[in-house]
């Protein structure tokens, strides 16, 4: 009866597209979410009535806490089926909406980290303060809130099952900014850094799909709120130096709202500080996409520098749009499986 009941309320609170994904959210009505669940979510994670009604599920606790209690924006936790582990790597995943909108549980988020928690990742989506550019207290706060995410990730992998020093950073769009800000730039002393923190918001890759990198090119003109003389700190592309974790940077040619050279020019960045780097151009593919984008196929270009700082290049093609293989085999090269 335990079981018929915890397959009820996952069915029950699963969004209708997110259960075509085999996400199973126990979260109970009323009841806040916590890592005091994770028992509960064990125990289910055991039990056969998932897996016969749906291969390979993925089970999320919604809505955790993770920044000051007075908060609004909350973090959803993806954990893969199978045997609890202690030595899980782990991905933070920060969604797009032009900084402005969006949430941590929407489809193309709760897609990514529905795939990566079933590779055997553990996934944390978060949201992050929303506004628009002239709003006081978003920025740099957008960015702090993403770093907390990192550091809470960090700060409980023990009740996680999470390896702390394999933890890498994703997003789209807007969260691919946010995602390049957390790993290229000083997680104590950059924008939205916290030099007093007791954790590290430090991660060993990046993943960075479609993501703003310059606003000048994408209209929206200087990051709101900060002076010129900090704007380059903002930029990604100026951000870049040799001790950034590897990047990989996805992007569709049929991109209309952010241009595809945005993505090109922070590959340049990479490139020039001698930063390990992908970058994969995916023929046909529009904005906002998750790993499976509608195209004709892709493009890698890959960059590495060994120990003996000569350049590594290396090209590949797929007649394949879908960034499941690239993706996880890159994750898998910088954080693990």
């Amino acid at each position: 009866m335990r079981f018929l009941l915890l397959f009820a309320a996952a069915t029950i609170f699963a969004a209708p597209d997110q259960a075509k994904l085999r996400i199973y959210d126990l979260a109970e009505a009323g009841k806040p979410a916590s890592l005091a669940d994770l028992p509960r979510l064990r125990d289910a994670q055991k039990g056969k009535m998932f897996t016969a009604v749906m291969p390979n599920p993925v089970f999320r606790l919604s809505d955790l806490i993770f920044l000051a209690a007075d908060r609004k924006e909350k973090l959803d936790l993806y954990l893969p089926n199978g045997p609890a582990r202690q030595d899980c790597p782990a991905v933070v995943f920060i969604h797009g909406g032009g900084f402005t909108g969006g949430d941590k549980a929407e489809n193309r988020s709760a897609s990514v980290s529905a795939d990566l928690a079933r590779a055997g990742y553990v996934v944390v989506s978060c949201n992050y303060v929303l506004g628009a550019k002239t709003q006081d207290g978003v920025w740099p706060q957008n960015i702090a809130d993403c770093r907390a995410a990192v550091r809470w990730v960090r700060a409980h992998a023990k009740e996680l099952g999470v390896n702390a020093e394999k933890i890498a950073v994703a997003g789209g769009s807007a969260g691919g900014y946010l995602a390049l800000m957390v790993g290229l730039s000083d997680d104590k002393t950059g924008p939205g850094g916290d030099p007093k923190a007791s954790v590290s918001a430090k991660v060993s890759s990046v993943i960075d799909m479609y993501g703003v990198v310059n606003f000048s090119k994408h209209g929206k003109g200087e990051v709101p709120g900060v002076a010129a003389a900090e704007q380059a700190a903002y930029l990604p592309e100026q951000q870049a130096d040799a001790k950034d974790p590897p990047v990989l940077i996805l992007h569709g040619t049929a991109d209309t709202t952010v241009d595809i050279q945005q993505s090109k020019d922070m590959a340049k960045a990479l490139a020039k500080a001698k930063v390990d780097h992908e970058l994969i151009i995916v023929e046909g593919a529009p904005h906002t996409f998750d790993l499976h984008p509608k195209g004709s196929g892709w493009t890698r270009t890959a960059l590495r520098w060994p120990a003996n700082g000569n350049e590594m290049r290396n090209e590949t093609k797929s007649d394949s749009a879908d960034l499941s293989e690239p993706t996880l085999a890159f994750l898998i090269r910088t954080i693990g499986k």
